[in-house]
């Protein structure tokens, strides 16, 4: 929203102390140039000038690739790389039967950029929405523009919360103090003065003030870091590390199999180079587990927008998995449990011997000091704004000087003139720090935060204000109590039902807000936490790490906790092995986002939070998150499934290699057989399995447990089908009906592998399977089929002989599979949230990689 800009006075560098000289040559003349610019900002023609000169602000936004970056990253990659080799020599030799293998590819990386393309205008879409938007001004108006709109010289506005988005030099400063420690580590926050350069990437604290931008663009100092400034670390996703172990080690199994294979297959078929080159690529092919990346981003791009429509911007996508594998999620009271709007529900006058005494001033003066402090204040946090709506500006009075609230602090100071020129000193904040400890009154105070209410003390100072701020811990000796502010927090409806679901997934909850110890535990008793009876006043916390996890592992509620404190607790977790997830929209909450393993934004929060979290709830919906960890589980425990399978082929591909390596004999299949068995029990199930839902909690060790599973079923794919192949050349003389023998084997124990990863079945499970089944059955019987995918069962001995084999590789699985279920079963049993929010609706029959975990049911 436009509006105009105030006309105060700036202090010249001068004035502050001359800290501009050292800062950069030519500071007087630039002084000089900006206090015309202080004013009103850049004309439009100014701005039309740098525009048109290409210096504005125009650092990509890093929400998601270019169209362009999606389809390479999607076409020109290793594995399309081999496969489209492999794809040309079949088009050069024949027929196209063998060819369809190349269909299959392209349609992959199709699918791919598709899905990457509705992932990313879903999250550019949203990424406009929940932007920071800088106050800047020009032509004499100040409204609020996108980042990259700023062009260098541009005046920006600053206010508490917000996020500086260039760099640039200070032109007016009340009282500003500026946190660095995301570029420089420094947890103190920084004085700054008119004169003094603040660096993009950096957050306003306290205070307001106004800067001209002196790097826009890559030429800020945030842009030249390695990455963005808002965002210091990457999620770590266990499943694309997992992937990406899984390809190298395939990749190292393929190269001296495949050199072997080629040789082998030329050297066999030496008579019919052609027949060898078919057999040989045959045989390389499905070592390549094609499908997995593919389906690994599919699964996220389509968690992405499922999130999207619920109004949830996911700024780094492994973010999903991340929450998903939360076990702690750190809760800040206000703006996140509670709605960020309150209420003063009673104002109480305050005498030296308590609430009430004989020595309480006038309510009137009292509110008119109220309304004067609250009228003064151009960025007020919730409270603050209680107050502006309960008690309105007086007439005659006015700021004399004032220090804004900070989280460190715990209040705020103004010295006021009346309207008969009587100036007083007032602060307003939280008793428990403007008391000394003792005092009567907090004993009132202590008995209305029981009851959930959060209390404000306003208090008159008897010596300048200057004198409290540069010795704030003595602050509480110089007070005198003159009224208690009870304002009424309004409790978020969703908030019980979110809590009771993390609480049935074994996610606990540790409330970490600034109010007093007693209103915390109030409000956390009223949505049943645990350990709400027993809060802890982060005050009397140790420092040492060690002794700080102690506590935080047995107890819940905290209290008057600083910044600084909510970033140590944080580590605190981490150090005890458990993955934290934060939430926060006040600017109090930036240093503990930013190091919690996931940080979440709500979208009101400010500037700062909302550029450090990897989720942002634009809706400011804290019922949002059990959706966000659904996809999550969605995402990892559908890909571990469908990465049972691709593995599983890629070991029996190799062990089929191996072996027709060393017997000297013709590769058992043509590629358009194993395209065939591919698609039906992997290729076509897996994107539906990728995409089900999927309740399972997420666990660690995604490469060992896909390996328990594609180990076993591959070995006993390939000797089921070896035996079958060589059993098939006894009978027959005819290479044609021994592939279609060992084709029938082999199809059989890898749909039975499929059958295994489906569960647990639901209808359409069970659906899946059996028309997987009918398809390749149609092929069977069909002359068509038959025909174009060479197959031909000849007589009964050969093919029952090779369901028989299959049958009992089938069996063998299933007592292999029995055996391991019952180990993952008790690893999960030993895991945090055993027995809830599982996709199972018993302990029996989970599908691989989750072990059968019993739960509330779920499926679908």
């Amino acid at each position: 929203m436009d509006r105009p800009v105030a006309t105060t006075s700036t202090p010249t560098s001068a004035e502050a102390g001359g800290s501009a000289g050292a800062e950069e040559p030519g500071v007087q003349a630039d002084h000089e140039r900006d206090q015309g610019h202080a004013l009103g900002g850049l004309t439009a023609a100014e701005v039309a000038e740098r525009v048109a000169d290409g210096r504005v602000n125009d650092v990509p936004v890093r929400s998601s690739r270019s169209v362009g970056e999606i389809v390479r990253a999607n076409v020109f990659t290793r594995i399309n790389a081999i496969v489209g080799v492999l794809f040309v020599l079949i088009v050069i030799v024949g027929p196209v039967q063998d060819a369809l293998f190349g269909g299959v590819i392209i349609a992959n990386t199709l699918i791919g950029v598709i899905q990457e393309v509705r992932a990313k205008r879903t999250l550019d879409r949203l990424a406009v929405v929940g932007e920071a938007r800088p106050v800047v001004r020009r032509d004499g108006v100040a409204a609020e523009l996108a980042a990259a709109e700023i062009v260098l010289d541009d005046v920006i506005e600053l206010g508490a919360g917000d996020k500086i988005a260039v760099d640039g030099l200070l032109l007016e400063v009340e009282n500003l103090e500026v946190d660095e420690s995301l570029l420089t580590g420094e947890a103190d926050p920084v004085h700054k003065q008119p004169g003094d350069h603040v660096m993009s990437g950096s957050f306003v604290v306290a205070g307001s003030g106004a800067f001209r931008a002196t790097r826009v663009g890559r030429e800020a100092y945030a842009a030249q870091l390695a990455e963005e400034a808002s965002r210091f670390t990457l999620v770590h996703s266990q499943l694309r590390n997992g992937i990406n172990t899984i390809l190298r080690v395939v990749t190292w199994m393929i190269i001296p199999t495949g050199i072997a294979l080629i040789i082998s297959q030329i050297a066999v078929n030496d008579d019919d180079l052609a027949e060898g080159v078919r057999r040989m690529v045959a045989g390389l092919v499905p070592m390549v587990p094609e499908g997995l990346v593919l389906l690994t981003s599919v699964a996220f791009a389509v968690g992405v927008v499922r999130l999207g429509r619920r109004q949830c911007l996911v700024q780094e996508l492994p973010a999903i998995e991340g929450l998903a594998r939360v076990d702690v999620v750190c809760l800040d009271k206000t703006g996140t449990l509670t709605e960020a709007a309150m209420d003063v529900a009673e104002l109480r006058l305050v005498g030296a011997d308590g609430v009430g005494g004989v020595d309480g001033v006038v309510r009137d003066r009292v509110v008119a000091v109220l309304g004067t402090l609250g009228a003064a204040d151009r960025r007020p946090n919730p409270s603050m704004q209680a107050i502006i709506d309960a008690y309105s500006a007086p007439d005659g009075w006015s700021v004399q000087a004032e220090v804004p609230f900070s989280s460190a602090r715990k209040w705020s100071g103004a010295e006021l003139a009346d309207p008969a020129g009587e100036t007083s000193t007032w602060l307003i904040g939280a008793p428990d720090v403007l008391l000394p400890a003792g005092h009567p009154a907090l004993t009132e105070v202590d008995e209305f935060g029981a009851q959930g209410l959060r209390v404000l003390l306003l208090a008159s100072l008897d010596v300048p204000l200057a004198t409290v701020t540069d010795d704030p811990a003595g602050v509480a000796a110089r007070t005198t109590p003159v009224a208690l502010v009870v304002i009424a927090q309004r409790l978020r409806p969703e908030a019980p039902e979110t809590l009771r679901y993390f609480a049935e997934q074994g996610v606990a909850a540790k409330v970490i807000s600034g109010d007093n110890a007693l209103s915390v535990g109030a409000v956390a008793r009223t949505l049943g936490l645990p350990g709400a009876d027993n809060p802890v006043d982060a005050r009397t916390l140790p420092e040492e790490q060690g002794a700080l996890a102690d506590v935080l592992e047995t107890h819940s509620i905290f209290g008057r906790v600083s910044p600084r404190q909510k970033r140590e607790m944080v580590a605190a977790l981490q150090s005890r092995g458990h993955t934290v997830a934060m939430t926060g929209d006040g600017v109090n909450d930036v240093l503990a986002l930013k190091d919690a393993d996931i940080g979440v934004s709500m979208g009101s929060g400010s500037q700062a939070t909302r550029a450090v979290a990897q989720i942002v709830l634009l809706n400011n919906s804290f019922a949002t998150l059990p959706s966000v960890v659904g996809e999550g589980r969605r995402v990892i425990g559908n890909i571990e499934r469908v990465a049972n399978l691709f593995l599983t082929k890629t070991v029996y591909s190799v062990l089929l290699a191996v072996v027709v390596v060393i017997a000297q004999v013709p590769y058992p299949f043509l590629p358009r057989h194993l395209t065939l068995i591919g698609s039906l029990t992997i290729g076509i199930p897996a994107f539906f399995l990728a995409l089900a839902p999927n309740g399972e909690r997420a666990r660690p060790d995604f490469v060992g447990r896909v390996l328990r599973f594609a180990m076993p079923a591959g070995v006993l794919a390939a000797a089921a089908t070896l035996v079958s192949y060589f059993v098939a050349r006894s009978i027959y003389d005819d290479l044609d009906a021994e592939t279609s023998m060992a084709t029938l084997t082999l199809f059989l124990i890898a749909l039975w592998a499929l059958a295994i990863v489906a569960r647990p079945y639901t209808w359409w499970r069970i659906l899946l399977v059996a028309v997987m089944a009918a398809a390749f059955a149609l092929v069977l019987v069909v002359p068509f089929g038959q025909e174009f995918f060479q197959l031909s069962l000849v007589g009964s001995k050969g093919p029952w002989t090779g369901v028989a084999l299959a049958a009992v590789a089938a069996v063998a699985l299933e007592i292999i599979w029995f055996f391991t279920r019952r180990h993952l079963d008790a690893e999960a049993a030993r895991a945090p949230g055993h027995g809830h929010g599982g996709e199972h609706g018993n302990g029996h029959g989970g599908a691989p990689g989750h072990g059968g975990v019993p739960g509330q049911g779920g499926g679908q």
